[in-house]
């Protein structure tokens, strides 16, 4: 019998009954887990001319030997520019026709109204399995039959036998006739018509507990748009800043070149007064005097704004240590992933990262970033940006349009991916501190009562740490109430192990300041390679943090929070997994829609968050516990047929893990996986 001591190095130590293959497994690059990256590792995209321009030619076994390793590069790394095409019905209805209502438009509505040729060209209703449907063996999820004479199909599209996530939760669904799960709230009236149902009771019952907050409407976003929304704190602050420009320039012509280099100038919590042309203002403990420009807006602004502006001291402070913490993450960090992970025991939730000049454009989708559910007890939103004149007035707006339902704003300065370092945002303001000052300050002062928190990685370039300098000047100088600090550089991207001996040098530099200046501690949280309960307390107890954000463990094991919550680790069964997969698809129906196009975006997501699930290998096939984030598995069986379905790293078991719970895929639908080796001999994996 094979032992995992013929295992290559860095493989997961796998029982030997359940190996498939010693072949490792290609574990996709994780710099997916922060969003999408033109860097592939540096990894070709195409093949060498040698070879692949001449197959006839006869090859040498060395020149074979380099074919194959360039074959095999070619199906690593990410596939670039996905695109994913919104699924909508054949046959449009109105949407307000489809809730009962008369449409605005009438006859000019560019949506069909009449709802009989509608219901006819409908699929039927998708069967929503319960927890009680799931099974170990295959199908996996128990379907009822469909009755229906011989050869014929359904008289009709609704099937009584369904139930409707969204109406099941809130007791209305607001997609009326266009749900795909219709039967569970439409009758037929004695006339042949449809009547929606709506469930008063329920519906009164849960609008609190149900119901996401942080909406903003179009006539707010249009006048964000056309540049009509007032932020007067903002360009007040962005007026001081240019005005100090324009003095130290000013002073510095004046100076000689030694004078000149010694002139670095600094930001602070107390930037120097303009000329007096307006009233005075002392948001957050800092006078400075607003502009005529701004005053107007002000006095506009009188009667929602407080007579006395919130004080630095007067932040609400972040009371955080010994608290679980999900990190923000592109895409897969949705609202219905982080309702899953508070499921299981997260106590602060991140929406993910929004870019500042989407924010100030009016974008319908950034804005979107900042919806909360009741279930998130702290809730904050991560925005990135390069430069205050983004940054500060996108705070304000945000500040405003959100307030009460945002308990801190987290500023991104630890973004690997190019797109977003090449414009100054993210890990590039590590080497930018001024600019972050300024950035900090103003937003600090933008936001009023809202706390500022920064999430930064340990440097740029590899063997030149700087947050060690960094970390100590964010709450002393610029008013920061939370530090995250990722144990990676920039350049290291998720190579290597984290820096966890350098995190600790870090917060001991900021504890070493707090304590000279008889200052608060701020909350401190170190992140990096977590990913079992055991190793999260290990951490806890010998690095001085007051927490640990975890982003790729709650990727691969949600569930890795009531493992730390219990001081346990969990051998979570495939049948307990694939129910947490529903409960993902009932929260993306409740979030994106149960019509047609709402159960296509909750299947894109869902084949999202699996593609980061299969990799997880269940504790009772491993010879060594705890498992670690970085080992690769080889091919293996699970311990029955679904443990062995959810271990596949093909796309297209993860489309038909999907179609358990939101029907078959519609022809037009294709996933097309992050990692192309997911995609197993095909760029995109046909739903």
């Amino acid at each position: 019998m094979a032992t995992t001591a013929t295992l290559p190095p860095g493989t997961a130590p796998i029982k030997p009954e359940f190996l498939l293959s010693f072949q490792a497994l290609d574990v996709p690059d994780d710099d997916a887990a922060e969003g999408s990256s033109s860097h592939v590792n540096g990894r070709p995209e195409a093949l060498s001319a040698t070879g692949a321009e001449e197959p006839s030619k006869k090859l040498s076994g060395a020149q074979r030997k380099q074919l194959a390793k360039e074959e095999r590069k070619q199906k690593r790394g990410a596939n670039k520019g996905r695109r994913f095409q919104k699924v909508r019905d054949e046959v449009e209805l109105c949407f307000r026709v489809a809730s009962g209502k008369q449409c605005d438009f009438g006859a000019e509505c560019k949506f069909t109204h009449d709802v009989s040729a509608y219901l006819t060209a409908k699929p039927r209703d998708t069967y929503f399995p319960s927890t009680e449907d799931i099974l170990n063996e295959p199908p996996f999820v128990r379907l009822p039959d469909v009755e229906m004479e011989e050869g014929q199909a359904p008289r009709t599209s609704l099937d009584p036998n369904t139930t409707c996530p969204v109406f099941q939760r809130t007791g209305e669904c607001k997609q009326g006739l266009k749900c795909r799960f219709l039967g569970n709230h439409a009758r037929t009236r004695e006339v042949g018509e449809l009547e929606l149902v709506v469930d008063e009771e329920k519906k009164a019952h849960v609008a609190a507990s149900e119901t996401e907050v942080n909406f903003i409407d179009g006539d707010t976003l249009r006048k964000i748009r056309t540049k009509k929304y007032p932020h007067p704190i903002a360009d007040a602050y962005l007026q001081e800043l240019k005005d100090a420009a324009i003095e130290g320039d000013k002073a510095n012509s004046d100076k000689t070149e030694d004078e000149k280099a010694d002139n670095v100038p600094e930001p602070t919590t107390e930037p120097q007064a303009t000329p007096a042309t307006g009233p005075e203002s002392t948001t957050n403990g800092s006078s400075y005097l607003v502009p005529p420009a701004a005053t107007a807006t002000i006095d506009k602004l009188q009667d929602d704004t407080p007579d006395v502006p919130i004080r630095a001291v007067e932040k609400k402070r972040l009371h955080w240590k010994g608290k679980t913490y999900l990190a923000p993450l592109t895409t897969v960090g949705n609202l219905p992933f982080r309702r899953l992970c508070v499921d299981y025991g997260a106590d602060i939730t991140c929406g993910e990262m929004g870019l500042a000049m989407s924010f100030l454009q009016g974008s319908k989708e950034e804005w979107s970033l900042v919806r909360r559910h009741p279930s998130e007890g702290i809730f904050g939103m991560q925005i990135a940006g390069s430069k205050p004149q983004l940054l500060v007035p996108a705070a304000e707006i945000i500040g405003r349009e959100c307030a009460g339902n945002l308990d801190f704003v987290d500023v991104n300065c630890g973004c690997p991916i190019d797109l977003v370092y090449k414009t100054g945002s993210g890990s590039a303001l590590l080497d930018a501190a001024g600019r972050l000052g300024k950035i900090v300050v103003g937003m600090s002062k933008a936001l009023g009562d809202i706390p500022v928190t920064v999430k930064l990685r340990t440097g740029v370039k590899d063997g030149r740490n700087t947050a060690h300098k960094l970390m100590p000047r964010l709450g002393p100088e610029w008013d920061v109430s939370a530090i995250t600090l990722h144990g990676r550089t920039r350049q290291q991207r998720y190579t290597k192990l984290a820096d966890w001996d350098y995190i600790k040098q870090c917060v001991q530099a900021v504890r070493a300041r707090e304590e000279e200046e008889d200052l608060a501690p701020v909350p401190i949280f170190g992140g990096g390679d977590c990913f079992s309960s055991e190793d999260y307390w290990y951490k806890m107890e010998n690095y001085d943090v007051d927490g640990i954000m975890i982003g790729r463990g709650a990727l691969i094991k949600p569930w890795i929070f009531t493992e730390i919550k219990e001081r346990r680790e969990w051998d979570i069964s495939a049948r307990e997994r694939l129910e947490l997969i529903r409960k993902y698809a009932d929260y993306g129906l409740n979030h994106f829609g149960s019509d047609t196009a709402g159960v296509n975006t909750t299947r894109r997501y869902l084949c999202e968050a699996l593609s980061f699930q299969y990799r997880y290998i269940p504790i009772g096939l491993l010879e060594r516990i705890p498992a670690k984030i970085n080992e690769r598995a080889p091919a293996y069986r699970g311990r029955d047929d679904l443990e062995t379905l959810l271990a596949s790293a093909d796309s297209r078991d993860w489309v038909k893990i999907s179609e358990m719970f939101l029907g078959p895929a519609p022809e037009s639908w294709t996933f097309t996986p992050k990692h192309k080796s997911n995609a197993y001999g095909t760029e995109e994996s046909q739903g």
